[in-house]
């Protein structure tokens, strides 16, 4: 093959985040989907109207971006972030020192630390279950973190899959019935879900599908300098556009779903 993607050396497997995260960091910081995303999220945890303490859990941390926003927006949080890959844990904990991250596979829920069962009042589980074989156990098995009562946000994506996608371990994307029953069958109590997007998150998907398997390359290491004018216009753009999506509906290919550990006061 002569296609630039060639030249990209393939991690030793798609769920290879030990080596995504060095990779893939730096421009999953600046992807304007993300900003998005972390927005609808803040919103859906409902954080300042809720009864003290608040302490949130989330599901597949990452490189911390999202605890980062969190405890600045809300100090007074306890935030505690769960990853299996120990790169993201520990660039996690040099972003929100005030946080604690353990490093845990969420699939096995043997690993999950024991003195943090029925923790959370509030929970995020964001871009992990598209990842897993078995997404439903792994909500299933997490659940001993939450309290009675936790508010859960879900967030998955919909529409078509990218080989950016595929190239870092998306099994599917869900519909909203999908998630809808994907939620129920793990025991959770659904409270909503929104095909949150249309029509501007919609578009974006699609230069990244469009994009094929160049944006492995473009989204890599070298990535992290200055970026291409057109890059920068594209991400101000974006980032400009996502201010008019719809985020409630059934058209947009960013899912989100509020969720609910059954027990405990309503």
């Amino acid at each position: 093959m002569s296609s630039a993607a060639s030249q990209v050396p393939a991690p030793e497997s798609p769920d290879d985040w030990e080596s995504h995260w060095s990779q893939y960091g730096d421009s999953n910081a600046r992807n304007p989907a993300q900003v998005y995303r972390r927005r609808l999220i803040e919103r859906a945890l409902g954080l300042d109207s809720a009864p003290r303490p608040v302490r949130l859990v989330e599901l597949g941390c990452g490189h911390g971006d999202l605890a980062r926003e969190l405890t600045r927006a809300h100090p007074h949080v306890q935030f505690l972030g769960l990853d299996g890959s120990s790169t993201g844990v520990a660039i996690a904990r040099s972003k929100v020192p005030s946080g604690t991250f353990v490093q845990a596979d969420l699939t096995q829920p043997a690993c999950l630390p024991e003195q943090y069962r029925g923790f959370a009042s509030h929970g995020v589980c964001s871009e992990v279950l598209e990842h897993v074989d078995d997404p439903v156990a792994l909500l299933r098995g997490s659940r001993a973190l939450l309290a009675p009562g936790c508010r859960l946000v879900i967030t998955v994506p919909a529409g078509p899959v990218s080989a950016f996608d595929r190239h870092i371990g998306h099994r599917k994307h869900f519909t909203s019935e999908e998630l809808s029953t994907l939620i129920r069958s793990a025991g959770l109590e659904l409270l909503q879900v929104d095909a949150a997007g249309f029509p501007f998150f919609n578009a974006y998907r699609l230069a990244v599908v469009a994009r094929g398997e160049r944006l492995i390359q473009d989204a890599g290491p070298a990535s992290s300098g200055e970026l291409p004018l057109s890059a920068r216009a594209a991400i101000w753009a974006f980032s400009t556009l996502f201010r008019f999506n719809r985020d409630h509906g059934r058209r947009g290919w960013q899912l989100l779903a509020v969720a609910r550990e059954p027990g405990g006061s309503t």
